[in-house]
């Protein structure tokens, strides 16, 4: 019904346009007239009659009748006065005869009647083709010692029928044109709005699959791709969202049935006092896990959240890693890992503890994810306009698809081992939103088996 409404708003608009448009056309051609063709109309009509009026002047032998007939019957209306107020109609009739006698007199008297200079402020049409006595051009002459007054006008019937039914067909053949014309055009444009209306409602209802077919190269056109690609994302952000509702579920049911299952075992007196540690130790860890997941959570809300709200400063980035790196000495020694690294004192403009987060989570990964006895290589590099820190391990690796997913919230890359690796899947969606924060960009190099390179470069300001 909308739609219906928006295509009569618009043929209507559009129809209202080109009647209006007509019509100050229409107006300002006739200001034109009025100001201009009306008084070279009436100078021309004035030199005719007085070439008419010199003729009959100059032969007295001619017969006034049919002179004047002749003119009369070539495309003019005469009336011709002598000086005993007779009158003498030539040519097509007058459809109003209302001159009055004093303007005949004049005219005898030997002035000369400007009637189509002088005619009212009336419209083009009604001024030009008004067939009135008034609307003529009078002027004085002699014949045979008799004074005359001769009025003429031209037969604009006679001289132009057969135009006003070619000008009357054209217009009617243009409006109707012009409404087809408009309505095959509105119907070509509203089309793809109305489809991109039915897509709509498809996405409210929760069907992300849409294929629009409109091929066009206007901005209807852009219109089209730019929602295609938006449906997409849609739907990809609706299935990320139930991903991340089924592993928050499951990652916060498992430590949750866990210390429900440890804490009824701590009900039992027959249990020794060991085993109540080694339990309450199993609990505590879990406990951790969901206040790290929490905090990971809202760390990131906060992140997406406040994107204008940095704590900018300048930070010493060699000086971060190295703290990092003495921070998980010791978790690096458990499990054998060898580090490596190169970092010189190198500045850039950002927010210094969310930084910290980066490399922290970026090293935390290369150790969960490593094998034992691997290497871990840490590079920081200083260009120009930019820094680059390259983290480097020999752990399990990720194939295409792992890497496609890896800034998936919850994401685990080693699915086969998630029991036995601890986290919560949030740190590199974490690390993402801090480098895209800060105007950065993530490099990934990763095979199977065989260990992941990640690159961060971010911008000096």
């Amino acid at each position: 019904m909308i739609m219906k409404s928006m295509y009569s708003k618009f043929a209507f608009i559009t129809i209202m346009i080109m009647i209006v448009s007509g019509v100050i056309s229409f107006l300002l051609s006739n200001v034109y007239y009025q100001s201009n063709l009306k008084q070279q109309n009436d100078e021309k009509i004035t030199k005719f009659a007085y070439e008419m009026a010199d003729f009959a002047s100059k032969h007295p032998t001619v017969s006034l009748n049919d002179y004047f007939e002749h003119n009369g019957a070539i495309g003019y209306q005469i009336l011709l006065v002598n000086q005993n107020r007779h009158r003498q109609y030539f040519g097509s009739p007058f459809r109003v005869e209302n001159l009055p006698e004093s303007i005949s007199q004049k005219v005898l008297d030997g002035k000369v009647y400007h009637g189509i200079r002088n005619f009212p402020h009336k419209t083009f049409v009604t001024g030009f083709f008004a067939n009135e006595l008034k609307n003529s051009v009078g002027v004085p002459f002699t014949h045979q010692n008799q004074r005359y007054a001769l009025f003429i006008r031209p037969d604009i019937k006679l001289l132009f029928n057969e135009m006003h039914i070619l000008f009357g067909w054209l217009l009617i053949l243009s409006i109707l044109l012009s409404i087809l014309m408009v309505s095959i055009s509105t119907k070509y444009l509203v089309q793809p709005i109305r489809k991109l209306d039915k897509a709509t409602k498809e996405i409210s209802e929760g069907n992300y699959s849409i294929k629009l077919d409109i091929s066009r190269r206007d901005e209807l056109g852009h219109l089209a791709i730019n929602f295609t690609r938006m449906s997409e994302k849609l739907a990809r952000v609706d299935q990320l969202r139930k991903e991340l509702v089924s592993n928050i579920s499951h990652d916060i049911q498992s430590p949750l049935t866990n210390i429900k299952g440890y804490l009824n075992l701590l009900e039992n007196d027959d249990k020794s006092e060991s085993h109540k540690k080694e339990y309450i130790r199993v609990v505590h860890s879990e406990v951790d896990r969901l206040s790290k997941m929490t905090k990971q959570l809202l760390l990131l809300s906060s992140i997406e959240s406040k994107r204008d709200l940095l704590e900018v400063s300048r930070v010493n980035i060699g000086a971060q890693l190295k703290v990092v790196i003495h921070q998980y000495q010791y978790s690096m020694m458990e499990k054998g890992i060898m580090a490596s690294y190169t970092i010189p004192d190198v500045w850039l403009n950002g927010d210094s503890a969310l930084l910290y987060s980066v490399w922290e989570n970026l090293l935390t990964n290369a150790i969960k994810y490593n094998h034992e006895n691997g290497t871990i290589d840490i590079d920081l590099s200083e260009m120009e306009s930019q820094v680059v820190v390259t983290f480097k391990d020999s752990g399990i690796g990720m194939d295409e698809n792992e890497i496609k997913r890896i800034f998936d919230r919850f994401y685990r890359a080693d699915t086969s081992r998630k029991r036995s690796v601890e986290g919560t899947g949030l740190g590199l969606s974490i690390v993402e939103s801090i480098i895209d924060l800060h105007h950065g960009r993530i490099e990934i190099d990763s095979q199977k088996g065989k260990g992941t390179t990640l690159k961060v470069i971010l911008p000096k300001w």
